[in-house]
């Protein structure tokens, strides 16, 4: 907060509902947990009232998904997810402001030895990620027992993005930019552990259609691709909340075997599956915020719309 005020530029007023928000943040992270935990509760149900189009996306991804659920729990699911999605701002919170070492009791980790062992092959290794909703705390607590760097994509919001590098500097040994894939590969090769999500849509470009959920959708070939290029092992990261005893849990999976294939969509279709499984067992801890979907085979075809 200091470093900020020492920048004239955010004292603008465009900044002032910024520096509100930072300021209540700062409250709220030093709360105790059960309180924190609520507070995003509250903060979730909130938004799902007042963010129509946040909230159409994220209606349009679950019956996509999940089209055997009634329309009663899907509408229950939606509710779930913007209350994960509001304890994870909290979280995110907790990630930036004041670092994860307050919840390291809290977590439960499984696998750190094989992600360890991994790296010791000197080739790097590829933490392959997904947009769960604990994906900042969890990631930071991974951090205090194995560094790995991290991928990012730029705040819009200058003071945001300060304050975001500030955290990532706390918690990791480098964040790279979600488009600096060379990077990527300097940083592999040089036996650093990079996390990667393949679960976005990033366009058609370099990007083959597989089901997720049994739905087309655009998966970037690059995960296979700087696999092949580095010889770097591929562990997948899941990580969980549990809302009844407060604490997490952080999962690194064995390397993938016989990855990357002669096949990118096999590849493709493969980490779909990877994903698609660790998304079922808490759905609505999922980022579903995402327009997953948004690129479609048929190009005038828009799931979004509103009809």
């Amino acid at each position: 907060m200091i470093k900020l005020l020492k920048n004239p530029a955010f004292l603008h007023p465009r900044y002032w509902l910024t520096w509100l928000g930072l300021i209540l943040f700062r409250v709220i992270v030093v709360l105790p947990h059960t309180m924190r935990t609520s507070v995003g509760q509250a903060l979730g149900a909130i938004t799902w009232h007042l963010a129509r189009r946040r909230r159409h996306i994220v209606e349009i991804n679950l019956q996509l998904c999940f089209p055997d659920k009634p329309a009663e729990e899907l509408t229950h699911l939606t509710r779930e997810t913007f209350r994960s999605g509001g304890i994870s701002m909290i979280e995110t919170g907790l990630a930036w402001l004041r670092g994860p070492d307050s919840i390291l009791s809290r977590v439960e980790f499984e696998g750190l030895d094989v992600l360890r062992e991994a790296q010791a092959k000197g080739k790097g290794v590829i933490l392959m990620g997904m947009h769960l909703s604990t994906l900042d705390i969890c990631g930071a607590a991974l951090g205090r027992y194995v560094p790995f760097d991290v991928m990012y994509r730029r705040n819009k919001n200058l003071m945001l993005e300060a304050v975001m590098t500030n955290g990532r500097e706390q918690n990791f040994p480098e964040a790279i930019e979600r488009n600096d894939i060379r990077r990527v590969i300097k940083n592999l090769k040089s036996g650093h552990i990079v996390w990667y999500g393949p679960d976005q849509d990033y366009g058609r470009r370099n990007a083959i259609f597989s089901p997720f959920f049994g739905v087309s959708a655009a998966t970037i070939t690059a995960t296979s691709r700087i696999a092949k290029i580095t010889g770097s092992p591929v562990v997948s990261f899941s990580h969980f909340r549990n809302p009844e005893t407060g604490k997490y849990s952080v999962r690194i999976s064995p390397p993938l075997e016989n990855f990357p294939s002669d096949s990118e969509r096999d590849d493709v279709n493969r980490i779909n599956q990877l994903i698609e499984a660790a998304v079922s067992k808490a759905p609505e801890q999922y980022w579903w915020f995402h327009r997953r979907f948004k690129t479609r085979p048929d190009e005038t075809e828009d799931v979004y719309s509103r009809k």
